[in-house]
């Protein structure tokens, strides 16, 4: 592993842009959209041997089956966010996905389709046959979330001297008042703000602070990382990642989704 110095900061030319704001998990508006969509898509094309059905009771069939399901995902991925990265290892979010959604799916299915769809209950014997389709359909749909709800790396920039400071300034407790801001980390609903005074928590949103640090020069290096780029005393590299040291003793990852974009910026 070795270290290398970071460059100087250099007033930005340009007026900051506004980030783009993504969740970091399947958002649930998003995904019941899409699983409506899909479902009547499905309902028009009478997948899965559904073509004879009238159109009207596949519909009924389908859309909310499709939305139930897409509900039971957005459930499923508030638990998988706790132990996987979403941003770094969105193929393995997908695998966890169908893991855990496509049982009780398939039992679900199983359980509606005779009743909707012929009028009476299926046998016990016929729910391995929901399995394969039920699979298709979950991994596709999950993977078209998770790679939908990816974050993207936000930096922010200085502000011009003829303009408002930070709108994030105001919001630091009145202990860190009149502080330089080194870092921010999300923890669960709350901030950590790191500063040269100490450290302290607010209750915020990292999407929400990110466009309130627009007049600070600084970056997003991860999920839950927003780092001031003044603070950075150097990098370290070593196992494919990068970790930056910050003032106050901080050791910063810098994701790899992230990286690209800051090696880009200079950062290192």
């Amino acid at each position: 592993m070795h270290t290398t110095p970071i460059p100087p900061v250099r007033e930005p030319e340009r007026a900051p842009r506004a980030p783009v704001r993504l969740k970091s998990v399947i958002n649930p508006a998003k995904g019941l959209f899409i699983a409506a969509i899909a479902g009547g898509v499905l309902a028009l094309s009478g997948a899965f041997q559904t073509g004879e059905t009238p159109l009207g009771l596949r519909l009924a069939y389908w859309v909310p089956i499709m939305l139930a399901g897409a509900l039971w995902g957005h459930l499923s991925s508030l638990l998988i966010d706790r132990f996987v990265s979403l941003d770094e290892r969105p193929w393995l979010t997908v695998l966890f996905l169908c893991l855990i959604a496509t049982g009780p799916i398939v039992l679900m299915v199983w359980g509606l389709t005779g009743w909707i769809l012929a009028g009476r209950p299926y046998p016990l014997a016929a729910l391995p046959h929901f399995i394969v389709p039920v699979l298709v359909v979950t991994a596709t749909l999950s993977a078209i979330n998770v790679f939908l709800a990816r974050s993207r790396p936000v930096q922010t920039h200085a502000a011009p001297k003829d303009t408002a400071p930070s709108r994030f300034i105001e919001r630091l407790p009145l202990k860190l008042r009149g502080g330089l801001i080194h870092a921010v980390q999300a923890e669960d609903h709350y901030l950590r703000i790191h500063t040269d005074r100490g450290s302290d928590l607010i209750l915020m949103r990292m999407s929400d602070a990110l466009e309130e640090l627009q007049g600070l020069e600084g970056a997003q290096t991860h999920r839950s990382w927003w780092v001031s780029r003044s603070a950075v005393r150097s990098v370290a590299r070593g196992d494919g990642r990068a970790t930056l040291a910050v003032e106050g003793g901080l050791s910063i990852p810098v994701s790899r989704r992230y990286a690209r974009a800051l090696r880009d910026a200079g950062w290192y």
